[in-house]
Parts: C-alpha cells; structure tokens; sequence
C-alpha cells in the first residue's frame, strides 16, 4: 500500500485534521479517529508501534509522528523531573515535570535557546538557535507525562525561549492542549519578558485563534525601574516600562484578564525594601497579581539568592500596600534548577568529549 502523500508531523493536528488526512490517502475517516487516539490518549513514539493500523499501511512508508529523543532525565529530591529532550534536527530543548499532591504542572519551552540575554537566566547565554514547531511543544507535555506516569493538569510557558517571539505555534500548542488533551484555558500560563507591540496582539491572535483569551499571562519585571531593568534585560531599552504596562492595561481591557508579574529576587540588587514600594507604585491600581521568584544561581554570573528574611520583607511591604503577592516555592535545587542549566551542562560534557 503506497500512501499518496504526507505531513511533516502528525502531533499537533487534529481528529478532523486527520480523518481528512486519512481520507486523502484512499483510507476510512475511522483509521484518522484511531490515529488521534493512539497519538494523545496512548502517546505513541514509534509508526510502527500504532499496531491498530493495517501492517500493510504501517510497512508503507514510516510517517513522522513528531515525537522527540529523550536525551537526558534529571530527578531532584522533591520529585520535580527535568528531561533534555532532542529534536529532529538534533537540538537539544529542556522540559520540566512540577509535580504536588494535587497537581502536575509541565515547564514548556518554545525556542532552542532565547535571544532575550537576561542576565540571570542560563538559557540566554547560548543565543537563539531557532524556534519550535507546534508538535516540538505538545511533544514535552506528552513526554513528561509518560516518564512521571502522571496526566499533567497545568502547563507553564516558561522554559527556554520567548514565546512572544513565536506566537503562531505557543497558540496552535494551547489549542491542542486544549482539544485534544482535554485541559483548560485557565490552567495554562504564557510567560513574556516583554516584546514591543505584542501584548496587544497577543490577545487579538488569541481571540481570533481560539475563540477566547483565558490563559493566564505573566509578565517578566524583575526591577521597579527601567534602568535597574535595562541591567538585567539588555532588550528592555527599546521597551521603556511606561510602554509595558501601558501595553499589560490594553491586554487587561481586551481580554477582562489580570496580568501575573514576574518579579526574580537578586539577593542585595533587587530586594530591598525600597524597592518594593517601587514596585508598588508602578502596579497599584492595576488588575494584576505579583509573583516573587527567589534566584536560582547559575555559573555564569555573581549574583546571590535572598535571604529568607529578605524575601518575606518585600513580600510584606507589597501585601501592605494591598498587592496581590505570592512566592514561588523554588523546585529541584539539586538538579539543575534554573532555565537552560541542564541544556548547558549536557552541551559543555559533549564538547569536552569530543575534544579529548
């Protein structure tokens, strides 16, 4: 049985998308409902492991199923589970598995590295390589899902890359997320550092793309000022902060969604309680939640976590001010905890190798 004609990945279309598909090679709708079921509800890795399928059609030619390489897995003592995953161009791209009593949340990334170069992130430090397709970003939550053998009930656009910077598939992945995966809107977050214009247009395309804008939003601030911001986010000088949250209070109009700020904790750079009045004032009176993240260290820079009582400080002086404010419970310090640590460390023992 010869198929007529193919695409590039399965992963990432839907039941219709596929019955067509089907259909278009001369099969019955039902092989494209079995297909969709063998590919989200059994996660299938292999073509010729979807033995539902006629051996005649699977001997044919083997079809992409989009699925990655697991590279790597790194289990920390409190359970959280970061996996380096391989594409098929042979990058290497990290999830993360953050799982509670009543919850497992998937760290998604969306780009091969990220072109943002904030100070404090290990993923920057390598550049952009390129962006993800759609069926690379479902690929981690499915991927994460085999390995804890848990079905994941939120997921985070928070791992390497800006999404911002690849809207298209970061849309395509929440609707399969959403259709095909059976989660909902409001358990998904797409996190930003800010890129100029895009907020706006972020909910427009979401509101065009999906029907609605019900996933959370949660944008990357880390300084109460643009000169403290433009030191840890060299991008941030052609984004001033009056024109971000001009931008987060056209968001919140559109979609009737507050806005999550990301606050990162530099032990003695950004934490000071000064500073978290700072904060305030440039917050206060907006639809808004703040959430502080205390730093993971990385090897590349001097900056220091806080201290307990410097975290509880700036968090006090914003609940007084009557900010919405959180702290992250910081996850997996043991093993590679920040964004891009294991990417880079893999990377750096497969050049050292290579070199002896």
């Amino acid at each position: 049985m010869a198929l007529r004609s193919a695409v590039p990945a399965l992963l990432g279309q839907s039941q219709e998308q596929l019955e067509a598909w089907a259909v278009g090679q001369g099969l019955p709708p039902f092989r494209g409902r079995q297909l969709h079921d063998w590919l989200y509800a059994k996660g299938a890795s292999d073509w010729q492991a979807i033995t539902v399928l006629p051996a005649a059609l699977r001997a044919a030619a083997p079809l992409p199923l989009g699925r990655s390489k697991e590279l790597h897995r790194s289990l920390a003592s409190d359970g959280t589970l970061k996996l380096l995953l391989q594409t098929a161009d042979g990058l290497s791209i990290e999830t993360v598995g953050i799982p509670s009593d009543d919850r497992l949340t998937v760290c998604v990334s969306t780009q091969v590295g990220c072109a943002m170069a904030c100070r404090f992130c290990a993923t920057g430090k390598g550049g952009l390589q390129r962006s993800l397709a759609t069926h690379e970003i479902v690929d981690q939550l499915l991927s994460v899902r085999q390995a804890m053998d848990r079905r994941p009930s939120h997921v985070v656009f928070m791992g390497m890359g800006e999404p911002l910077l690849n809207v298209d598939a970061v849309l395509a992945a929440i609707n399969c997320f959403c259709r095909d995966l059976g989660m909902a809107q409001r358990q998904i977050t797409v996190s930003t550092v800010g890129v100029p214009h895009s907020l706006p247009q972020l909910a427009e395309a979401a509101l065009a793309q999906l029907g609605r804008c019900q996933f959370t939003l949660a944008v990357s601030l880390h300084a109460p000022n643009q000169a403290l911001r433009e030191e840890l986010i060299p991008t941030a000088k052609a984004y001033p902060l009056e024109q971000l949250l001009n931008d987060c209070r056209h968001y919140v109009d559109l979609t009737g969604r507050r806005v999550s700020f990301e606050y990162v904790l530099l032990g003695g750079l950004n934490d000071h309680p000064s500073q978290a009045e700072a904060l305030a004032d440039l917050v206060s009176g907006f639809q808004s939640h703040v959430n502080l993240i205390p730093y993971n260290p990385i090897e590349e820079e001097a900056f220091q976590r806080p201290s307990p009582e410097r975290v509880q400080g700036f968090r006090q002086v914003l609940s007084e001010r009557g900010i919405a404010v959180s702290v992250r419970a910081s996850r997996g310090l043991d093993q590679d905890a920040a964004c891009g640590q294991l990417r880079r460390r893999m990377l750096a023992e497969s050049s050292a190798e290579t070199s002896i």
